[in-house]
């Protein structure tokens, strides 16, 4: 494989790892040149931080998944630790790109949230992906590569609601007092990994360095579970529920085809399950 076209994915080892690696297994098409790296086995390249460097291929484009999703406020500061390594491995990839994954949660809550909208995370994660942004930014100057923040919604099959559509009992959800459950912007994993390739491709004048990654419409989870064949048990949402958290994806709209992208309940769901099996 040429350096001109590979992507380096690091931290493929997590569940949304596995699930764009299942992606690129079944989607993967001759001339996308994807290397997925990962402390354990199974990956293209198994490195850890602190293993020689002579392991990792030169790539174009770096895709920094790697990182902390739970866990208290020290472990979720390797968000930030890690911002310094991902310079220090562009450079020595020679990458020309780098994509760095947040979190739509760095917004806390609201509708059609865009990239201009306030930053106000009500968990620990979102305020997190916070400082690791703030970090990013403050390394800028000085890098020679472009590099892009990407402020993904609910994967789903790698979020919060995961285990219980996994599971064999039904799904506990909050009701709200407009009688509504809670709402969410998903996107596929295999829909994640169409964006990284096509972000890989841009040119540099096109790339956004701040880009919302989620299907063009909302979804509300209570749907997302029956199409997932799961039964709902409503409970009264206690008052620091968050109902909506959904984003405005114009902007990657111009970039990305909107009905390339899945949106359906049902489709998600589909997506998701082939991808896990």
């Amino acid at each position: 494989m040429t350096q001109s076209r590979r992507i380096l994915i690091t931290g493929a080892g997590g569940r949304l790892g596995r699930l764009l690696r299942a992606a690129h297994r079944r989607d993967g098409q001759a001339g996308q040149n994807v290397v997925f790296q990962s402390r354990q086995p199974g990956a293209d390249v198994q490195w850890s931080p602190g293993d020689p460097t002579q392991a990792l291929p030169h790539c174009a484009t770096l895709v920094a998944l790697w990182g902390a999703t739970s866990g208290d406020t020290a472990g979720l500061e390797q968000n930030s630790a890690l911002v310094d390594l991902t310079f220090e491995i562009a450079r020595i990839c020679r990458a020309r790109r780098v994509l760095h994954l947040s979190t739509a949660a760095v917004y806390g809550s609201g509708s059609a949230l865009c990239e201009i909208s306030s930053l106000h995370p009500l968990n620990a994660y979102g305020r997190a992906k916070c400082r690791m942004e703030a970090r990013i930014k403050s390394c800028l100057p000085g890098a020679t590569e472009q590099h892009v923040i990407l402020r993904l919604a609910n994967v789903i099959g790698a979020d919060s609601l995961a285990p219980a559509l996994r599971g064999d009992g039904a799904v506990r959800l909050d009701r709200f007092p407009d009688g509504e459950g809670p709402q969410r912007s998903y996107i596929a994993a295999s829909d994640v990994l169409r964006v990284i390739l096509k972000l890989s491709e841009l040119q540099s004048a096109r790339c956004p360095p701040l880009l919302n990654v989620a299907a063009p419409r909302p979804v509300d989870m209570a749907a997302l579970a029956r199409a997932a064949g799961k039964p709902v048990i409503w409970q009264p949402a206690p008052k620091d529920a968050v109902q909506n958290v959904t984003l405005d994806a114009t902007r990657l709209a111009r970039l990305v085809a909107p009905e390339t992208l899945v949106s359906r309940p049902e489709a998600l769901i589909r997506d998701w399950q082939e991808l896990e099996t």
